[in-house]
C-alpha cells in the first residue's frame, strides 16, 4: 500500500472509533434520561405546606437527566419555583452530543458564540435565591447557562451555581460565570458541585441525591 492509502485506512479508522465512542456514550446518555426522568417530581405550588409564593427559584439545563434530578431535588428541599431550560440543538443522541461539544468548546475562543434555548429569559425580581444548574461539558458550565446569564437579570439575589459533573471542572470558568452573574446584579454568589464520576463508575441517583443533602444541605 502506498502511504496515502495507509493515511485513507488510518483516518477511517478514526472515524469509526469517533462514531463509535459517540455512539456509546449517546447509549448511556439515553439510559440515565429513561432511568432518573420519573424520580422525585417536583411538588406544585398549591401542595406545599407555607403559604405565599416561593422566594427561591431553581433555573437548570439537562441534558441526560442527572442535573435535573439535582434540580429536582433542591427545589422540592427550598420549596422553590422550578425552570427548566431546553436547548433543541443537544436532544439526546449521537447528534446532540456532537453539537454539545463542539459548541462548548468553540464557547471558550468566542463568548458570543451562545445556543437557543427556552426560556431565553425570565422574570427574576420576585426571587431572593437564585439556583442555577448545569452539567460540566469540557470542564464548564454547558452553553444553554451561559445563553441564559448573558439574558437575564439577577438584581439583589443571591446566586448558587450548582453542578453535577463526571471528572472535573475548571476554576477560571466558575469564576467568569460569577463575574458575569454580578456584573448582572446579583448580591452574592457561591458554588457547589457533585462529582457523579466516570461513566463506567457513576454514583446512583439514589447515591448523588444523598451526597447532596450532605454536602449541599
Amino acid at each position: 500500500m502506498s502511504l496515502i492509502q495507509w493515511t485513507g485506512v488510518i483516518l477511517i479508522g478514526l472515524a469509526v472509533v469517533v462514531i463509535g465512542v459517540l455512539s456509546a456514550v449517546a447509549g448511556i446518555e439515553i439510559y440515565q434520561s429513561r432511568q432518573v426522568a420519573k424520580l422525585e417530581p417536583v411538588e406544585k405550588q398549591s401542595a406545599r405546606s407555607d403559604v405565599g409564593a416561593s422566594r427561591t427559584a431553581v433555573v437548570y439545563f439537562s441534558r441526560s437527566g442527572n442535573t435535573g434530578l439535582a434540580a429536582r431535588h433542591v427545589a422540592n428541599r427550598l420549596n422553590a419555583e422550578a425552570i427548566r431550560l431546553t436547548a433543541p440543538a443537544y436532544e439526546l443522541g449521537p447528534v446532540g452530543l456532537t453539537n454539545a461539544l463542539n459548541d462548548a468548546n468553540r464557547l471558550k475562543a468566542d463568548p458570543t458564540a451562545l445556543p437557543e434555548i427556552e426560556p431565553s429569559t425570565a422574570d427574576l425580581s420576585g426571587f431572593d435565591t437564585v439556583w442555577i444548574g448545569s452539567p460540566v461539558w469540557l470542564y464548564s458550565p454547558a452553553p444553554p447557562i451561559w445563553a441564559f446569564v448573558e439574558n437575564n437579570r439577577f438584581d439583589g439575589a443571591h446566586v448558587v451555581l450548582f453542578n453535577t459533573f463526571n471528572s472535573n471542572f475548571g476554576d477560571d470558568h466558575i469564576e467568569r460565570l460569577r463575574d458575569k452573574v454580578m456584573v448582572r446584579g446579583a448580591m452574592s454568589f457561591e458554588h457547589r458541585s457533585v462529582k457523579r464520576g466516570r461513566m463506567t463508575q457513576q454514583m446512583t441517583p439514589e447515591e448523588m441525591l444523598q451526597a447532596i443533602d450532605k454536602e449541599w444541605f
